[in-house]
């Protein structure tokens, strides 16, 4: 579990094509400070699972398998080396739950669709597949690309949320242009209560 607060900005080293699969080479700093195999790592909101680390002879470096299911559900199919990602480690029992529960388990991908800058924040608008529309709420939580944010409005086909500078500075949602693909995963407590409670379409 995750709580969608970005930990440091990692690199993508390199890709080893599988056939089925890819091995992702990551290079980070923060997220291995007590890192160790099998241990998970959110990459721009994916759970990923440490492979292989060696902390002697490459201590900058880890990888993860990527499996085509997640290839094809995701935005993490297409990434290149060089490219910028988001990186959080699982929380611990004792850390504070500062964003909100996150999985790290991709429900969709979004598109930015434009970005409007203001003095202090910057208003970015999003589009979802319509089928998650119904999970969100203004005001609600929302996780794009492991960032955990706040709805401020909710569409039937996209969102938007306001960026603070924080978030520009420390998140890949800083470079994310207008037609970039973002992985998204909508609040796990209103697919809960949409489980309990029968969806009647009426309600968003």
């Amino acid at each position: 579990m995750f709580t969608g607060i970005v930990e440091e900005l990692g690199t993508v080293a390199a890709i080893e094509d599988q056939g089925d699969a890819i091995r992702l080479s990551i290079h980070a700093t923060t997220v291995l400070e007590d890192a160790g195999l099998g241990d998970s790592i959110s990459v721009n909101g994916c759970c990923l699972t440490i492979t292989t680390y060696d902390a002697d002879t490459d201590p900058g470096i880890w990888t993860a398998d990527v499996m085509q299911e997640t290839l094809d559900k995701t935005s993490l199919y297409g990434v290149r080396p060089g490219d910028r990602v988001n990186l959080e480690r699982a929380v611990t029992a004792d850390k504070r739950l500062g964003g909100h529960i996150v999985q790290g388990h991709v429900d969709g991908v979004g598109t930015v669709v434009s970005r409007t800058p203001s003095e202090h924040w910057e208003v970015v608008e999003i589009s979802l597949p319509e089928p998650l529309s119904r999970y969100l709420v203004d005001k609600g939580s929302i996780t794009v690309d492991g960032v955990s944010l706040t709805v401020v409005e909710a569409g039937d086909d996209r969102f938007t949320v306001s960026l603070i500078p924080e978030t520009l500075a420390r998140t890949t949602l800083g470079t994310r242009q207008p037609g970039d693909r973002v992985n998204l995963e909508v609040d796990i407590i209103a697919k809960y209560v949409e489980r309990l409670l029968p969806y009647t379409g009426d309600a968003k």
